[in-house]
């Protein structure tokens, strides 16, 4: 591969993905979040931070694999649902922080699950390495959607 275009697909990949993640990150869980009833293994809010950091990174990681390959069969319809499950996940921060919609949030972190299975099966179909790397997304997104789920119950 081109070193250029190696190169400018981490750039891409890079501002997409940090791009979303901006986006999450301008809506803070502020007062409203402090006061939901919460179940005993909800996670500390110091830890969202770090995890999702590490989450973003091997993310990117992913989508930079299979640029890497976009000459494969698949490679361009995997990126395109990468950069779908990226619109997702920008919007439920959105839905859940900004606009304190427990239940919407929760119909859209469904949908957000499954473009993430989407998008793992296509990156491995693509780069096996890539599949593995969004597996840890695919498990978080699942916990946050039962955490999401469950907090929603507890304070209709």
């Amino acid at each position: 591969m081109n070193p250029a275009f190696s190169a400018l697909g981490a750039f891409v990949v890079l501002i997409f993905t940090f791009g979303a993640a901006g986006v999450g990150s301008r809506f803070p869980t502020g007062p409203w979040y402090a006061a939901l009833s919460k179940p005993r293994w909800n996670p500390p809010n110091w830890l969202f931070g770090p995890v999702w950091g590490i989450l973003y990174i091997l993310m990117a990681v992913a989508a930079w694999l299979v640029w890497r390959r976009i000459d494969l069969p698949g490679a361009g319809l995997a990126l395109g649902l990468y950069a779908v499950q990226l619109g997702f996940n920008a919007a439920w921060s959105w839905l859940f922080f900004g606009r304190n919609q427990l239940g919407w949030a929760l119909v859209e972190i469904l949908m957000l699950l499954a473009a993430i299975l989407a998008t793992l099966i296509a990156f491995w179909r693509v780069d096996p390495v890539s599949g593995y790397l969004l597996l840890p997304y695919l498990l978080w997104v699942a916990f946050a959607s039962f955490l999401n789920f469950t907090l929603w119950r507890m304070n209709r």
